[in-house]
């Protein structure tokens, strides 16, 4: 018997990992974490930790509340939304095997708005489009590597999005085995 996988979203920031995956987590019937929200929760903004602490102190926090978050999600029918450098962390990369990992792809005109709207992102200091630019071109092969799902998001409301999504995962059956057991073809782009 195949146990629940928890169902790991990732991608750029300001990609919308938040809002669809609470969408996604309201259509399937499943608990919604964002890691994100965690961290703020225990510790004070984003912003604030990275001003006083710096980058380090925060991926640290923040791979300790990615790791937590999945260990807890094993076995249940859950949907976690990290931060767009969380899948820089080796530790975090290896955890996600643990999870149905989903590539919210998009690209810089998809997120101009959403960035000019938050100046609360520390990474993103100076000419925010050029960081997000340069920051994503980094990390993208990462998300590519890890996922198991690619959803375009360039297009569609949250709410259609999070349809496609659970669409592609098959619904509440195929998202217990959807890593590991797709056929390769899956890997490829819903649009």
């Amino acid at each position: 018997m195949q146990t629940v996988r928890p169902i790991a979203l990732i991608g750029p920031m300001a990609v919308g990992k938040s809002a669809i995956g609470q969408q996604l987590a309201q259509q399937l019937g499943a608990a919604f974490l964002d890691t994100d929200a965690v961290i703020v929760a225990n510790h004070g903004t984003i912003a604030d930790i990275f001003a006083g602490r710096g980058e380090h102190a925060f991926r640290e926090l923040e791979a300790r509340a990615v790791a937590q978050a999945i260990e807890d999600a094993q076995g249940t029918n859950t949907v976690i939304s990290l931060g767009g450098g969380a899948v820089l962390d080796s530790g975090t990369q290896q955890l996600l095997d643990h999870c149905t990992v989903v590539y919210l792809e998009c690209d810089a005109e998809t997120v101009a708005e959403r960035i000019a709207r938050n100046s609360g992102r520390p990474l993103l200091a100076g000419d925010a489009m050029e960081r997000w630019k340069a920051l994503f071109a980094t990390r993208r092969p990462v998300y590519e590597r890890l996922a198991d799902l690619v959803i375009d998001v360039r297009s569609g409301s949250v709410p259609d999005i999070a349809h496609r999504l659970k669409d592609a995962l098959g619904g509440p059956a195929a998202a217990k085995t959807a890593a590991g057991s797709m056929p390769a073809a899956t890997k490829e782009v819903e649009k």
